[in-house]
């Protein structure tokens, strides 16, 4: 019985997981668990690639403990897993979802060549996204209704992992991590310099209790306040599927904090996270701007000639060569943490589509950035984030230059809301 986890990378409250395990039980049959690494994945960097590989050997060392064995392989996934299942003689494939296209690809070409059952699992999300919604939802207001009607069935507790009675006969080959890391280019195997997070489901399950502790009380009132540290900064696990959100949501809800604080975080954690997988599942050009709507496209191209007082290539983008000294500090931030402060985030995509040859060209340039810099990128998050920066979930405004219909943002509101000078000084 083969596992091949890919987007929830964590051994506890995989959904995923207990499913194969339990397959494999009603069987008896032993369980493996595999991740193909890929070197190269929609541009990810060092930085990525390091805090993933860190997860991961937290992980195979973990799995022992419960007589499960973990096998890296490495090189194009089709080709390998397929090779993998025919050498093993495995009897059944459980995956998790993942609505990006790549992941989407590697699965139907795998299920073409191989004759045993494969069953996919939602283990990113609290309602699975397929179950949530039929069709690309328009805006959040028309995802909540469905989403809170379907919660309760969902929103339960985890049986636990067993430590698997069946003992594999494969013998994984040990896992040279370095080697490893050289493989994708992360040749240091080491977070890139700068305060990236800890990786790993450790260091997850210890910022979800430090912000449940610390941080959840203040969140409805902090978390858009750019300088007193009032997100969780859980996306990265969220991310890498180190944290279940279902294990989030109920540590949340558990809590002592009060109505206000846990609405809040359950409206990000639950209803915007899950929007944004319903947004790349259901719309092949989530990450192209060809996949906004038609009101934000027609009005963004009627205006993409109009005149520009500043225009940037993307070498002055990623470097922060701009004339804007708070959006140099968010690209600063990235570029040092992997990190930005969500508020800046959408400020950040605005000033990008403004200062950038065109509309199509802005998306381009904002989506490689953040797939390149964001320990988060690649994500459907990241593409719905920046696609809301150009019209998405998003009504039409007063038209403007450059702009047309959509949302426009600029410096002075940074300064009416946020005490700008701290944030500078936070992000030199």
């Amino acid at each position: 019985m083969v596992y091949w986890l890919s987007r929830d990378q964590r051994l506890r409250d995989n959904w995923a997981l207990l499913y194969a395990q339990q397959a494999a039980l009603e069987l008896k049959k032993p369980l493996v668990i595999i991740f193909c690494l890929v070197p190269e994945f929609l541009g990810a960097g060092d930085r990525q690639y390091s805090f993933m590989l860190a997860g991961l050997k937290e992980l195979s060392l973990a799995a022992r403990r419960y007589n499960i064995d973990f096998c890296l392989l490495q090189g194009e996934p089709v080709r390998e897993i397929t090779a993998f299942l025919e050498k093993t003689g495995a009897s059944l494939l459980v995956g998790d979802f993942d609505p990006l296209r790549i992941k989407r690809r590697w699965k139907k070409e795998v299920q073409g060549r191989i004759k045993l059952p494969f069953y996919e699992v939602d283990a990113h999300n609290i309602v699975p996204c397929r179950a949530a919604s039929d069709k690309q939802e328009f805006a959040a207001y028309t995802f909540r209704p469905k989403i809170n009607r379907l919660l309760p069935g969902f929103l339960t507790d985890f049986p636990r992992l067993k430590k698997h009675p069946f003992k594999s006969r494969l013998r994984c080959p040990p896992i040279e991590w370095k080697s490893a890391a050289g493989f994708c280019g992360a040749s240091a195997f080491a977070l890139s310099a700068g305060d990236s997070p800890e990786p790993g489901e450790k260091a997850a399950a210890e910022a979800l209790k430090r912000f449940i502790a610390g941080g959840l009380s203040l969140y409805a009132d902090k978390r858009r306040d750019l300088s007193s540290g009032g997100q969780s900064h859980l996306s990265c696990y969220l991310h890498f599927g180190q944290l279940s959100a279902q294990r989030a949501a109920l540590s949340v809800l558990g809590s002592s904090a009060g109505r206000a604080a846990k609405d809040a975080f359950l409206e990000e954690l639950i209803v915007r996270k899950e929007l944004a997988d319903n947004y790349c599942f259901y719309n092949a050009a989530y990450d192209k701007f060809s996949g906004l709507p038609a009101w934000a496209r027609e009005s963004l191209t009627m205006h993409s000639a109009d005149h520009r007082e500043y225009s940037y290539s993307f070498g002055s983008l990623e470097n922060a060569l701009t004339h804007d000294q708070y959006w140099n500090a968010a690209q600063r931030r990235l570029t040092r943490s992997g990190t930005m402060h969500g508020y800046m985030r959408m400020y950040w995509g605005k000033k990008i589509l403004e200062w950038s040859a065109g509309p199509g060209r802005a998306f381009e340039y904002a989506v490689k950035l953040n797939d390149k810099y964001e320990l988060d990128g690649r994500d459907p998050n990241g593409y719905a984030g920046i696609a809301w920066c150009f019209g998405l979930h998003d009504r039409p405004w007063p038209e403007r230059r450059i702009f047309g219909k959509v949302r426009y943002m600029n410096a002075a509101g940074l300064e009416r809301k946020f005490d700008m000078k701290e944030y500078l000084r936070q992000n030199l």
